[in-house]
């Protein structure tokens, strides 16, 4: 079955009783928060990073855009992590910087032009070779494309479905968990969740 949460959802049940303050507010915020100007990427990277994820998760929400760059440049610019990564990969900061560069490496080695001037097959071919530990470049000996690409494609879905348009988008109503959840049967739904699409 096909579930479906009309545009607008999310926000309509943000303002009921089912949503505590903090998550409400936190949800707000992320609805509310202007597209981030980037201070850790230079520009041109942030439109190459754009340019990937728009890949990796397209995205043609009419309620809008998700800031996926924003979100993972506001986290390398605070020098944040997750508190660990692979003995192979440099730290956060770096293995961004040079897997942004291998990957425009690869692309002019395997259709003679940048990433974002590539037409969208390409583009895949490219992501393709990366995730498969393949892409030619010799910047990617300084950082493993293949453990690149599952770091990368991981902070690009997390920025996206902690978004409450992402979770619109799938029907997640998990934020709604004040009044408990009672129904626990298969298909046995509470008022709050998403109903069939006939």
């Amino acid at each position: 079955m096909d579930y479906h949460y009309p545009a607008g959802t999310v926000r309509a049940l943000l303002q009921t009783d089912d949503v505590t303050e903090t998550t409400r507010q936190t949800l707000t915020e992320r609805l509310e928060k202007p597209r981030r100007q980037p201070t850790f990427f230079l520009p041109d990277e942030a439109e190459l990073l754009t340019c990937i994820t728009d890949r990796l998760l397209p995205q043609d929400n009419p309620a809008g855009r998700i800031d996926i760059v924003g979100v993972i440049d506001e986290r390398l610019t605070g020098n944040q992590s997750d508190g660990w990564r692979y003995d192979s990969m440099p730290a956060d900061r770096d293995a961004y910087r040079l897997g942004l560069k291998a990957t425009d490496e690869s692309a002019v080695a395997l259709y003679g032009a940048p990433f974002c001037d590539l037409p969208t097959e390409q583009q895949d071919e490219v992501l393709n070779a990366i995730q498969a530990g393949t892409p030619p470049g010799v910047t990617w000996q300084q950082v493993p494309a293949g453990r690149f690409f599952e770091e990368l494609f991981a902070e690009t879905v997390g920025a996206y479905y902690s978004h409450p348009l992402g979770q619109e988008e799938i029907g997640y109503v998990g934020m709604a968990d004040v009044p408990t959840w009672q129904r626990t049967k298969l298909n046995d739904l509470e008022a709050r969740e998403p109903r069939p699409i006939n």
